[in-house]
């Protein structure tokens, strides 16, 4: 029998029966006898579930598939304790692959489809969504076949979905999007990077208004993001830790404002080519991180974390000054100018290079101590 990629069953047993070995059975291959846990194993199929999907949590996902087909021991086994798989391997044929699996893998938990050619259609989502409801985790990055059909099944089918990658589906609409923030309200992460058509002012006021656990969006090159849907954002989502607005052409200092005010969690943003955003942005950030610091000392839990920002793409936000970035560097220990820690990205801005972190300052006084009068 032939596998996925031309895989053999043969091979795969030759495979397996090598780790069993290292696994806690003795002896060879098929036919010969192995004692696992006081047990027998005579065959293949003998061979307990728990020692199974601990073999299998050893090799890649295409030996998992062929694994599947070994016998019908080994297919009931793999099929209800799967909880992750890729497909991302497959460069042919991931569609029908998919239509395959999915009646099978009910139980998994993630589930990566991403493809280097359009190969998903509407149908083998729609698969998924029907079969694979405890899905919290899928990426669907470049199926750029898919239509609003897969956002709508998806909504009614995976409820429990945390995290979702669509970043260059670029047929789905903002509409599909908005509807699938009704039902799908525990998402944390969401990429939707090149989603020209669905990431939209009204699709993000839904995500605010119902996905209000989200931790991390890509929004890249969303050019029709503009102020209202980051707003809606910033005053829903809270416990906003990671935001990419690079490439989001219609912000303003109105965004960035609303951020520094609301999502006291903020870690990473991303304003790259963000043109419009001026001084009165940056002097509301460093302003924020100084009312963030005055609250840690209400809780000793919190007095020893790192706050505020760890990474800030300001590259070719050219109406920024020296002085206001200068004070964001100085609110945010963690934003490092320096070339082995970058972290404050600012090229293309060439007035910006007197800029320096705080290690730029510990470097020169070690070079330049001060020097103490003698008493």
């Amino acid at each position: 029998m032939i596998g996925p990629e031309g895989l053999k069953t043969d091979d795969l047993g030759l495979c397996f029966a090598h780790m069993m070995v290292f696994s806690g059975g003795g002896g060879g291959g098929i036919g010969a006898a192995n004692m696992v846990g006081g047990r027998v194993i005579t065959d293949w199929k003998d061979i307990p579930m728990e020692l199974l999907l601990r073999i299998v949590s050893l090799v890649d996902d295409r030996t998992v598939i062929v694994a599947s087909g070994v016998c019908s021991g080994w297919r009931d086994a793999i099929c209800l304790g799967l909880t992750r798989l890729s497909l991302s391997w497959c460069k042919n044929n991931m569609n029908d692959l998919v239509l395959s699996l999915a009646p099978k893998f009910t139980k998994l938990r993630v589930l990566v489809l991403r493809q280097d050619k359009p190969q998903l259609e509407d149908n083998a989502v729609e698969t998924v969504a029907n079969c694979c409801h405890d899905l919290q985790d899928l990426d669907l990055s470049k199926s750029f076949k898919l239509s609003d059909r897969s956002l709508y099944a998806l909504a009614h089918g995976c409820p429990n979905l945390t995290k979702l990658n669509i970043s260059g589906c670029s047929a789905f609409s903002d509409t599909a999007l908005e509807y699938l923030s009704n039902f799908c309200r525990k998402l944390k992460v969401l990429n939707l990077c090149g989603c020209v058509k669905a990431a939209s002012d009204r699709a993000l006021k839904a995500i605010g208004y119902n996905c209000n656990q989200l931790q991390s969006v890509i929004l890249g090159w969303c050019e029709n993001v503009g102020d209202v849907g980051i707003m809606s954002l910033a005053y829903g989502c809270p416990d906003l830790r990671v935001l990419d607005l690079c490439g989001c052409v219609l912000i303003t200092d109105d965004s960035v404002i609303a951020l520094a005010n609301n999502c006291r969690h903020l870690r990473s943003l991303g304003l790259y080519y963000c043109q419009n955003i001026t001084d009165r942005a940056m002097y509301s950030l460093a302003h924020g991180q100084v009312k963030n610091k005055h609250g840690l000392w209400e809780s000793v839990k919190n007095r020893y974390e790192e706050v505020g920002l760890m990474n800030l793409n300001i590259s070719q936000c050219t109406a920024l000054t020296p002085p206001a970035v200068q004070a964001l560097c100085d609110s945010f220990p963690a934003l490092h100018t320096c070339p082995d820690r970058h972290s404050l990205i600012i090229s293309g801005c060439l007035n910006l290079t007197s800029v320096h972190c705080a290690c730029a300052f510990q470097a020169h006084r070690a070079v330049h101590p001060l020097s103490h009068p003698a008493h």
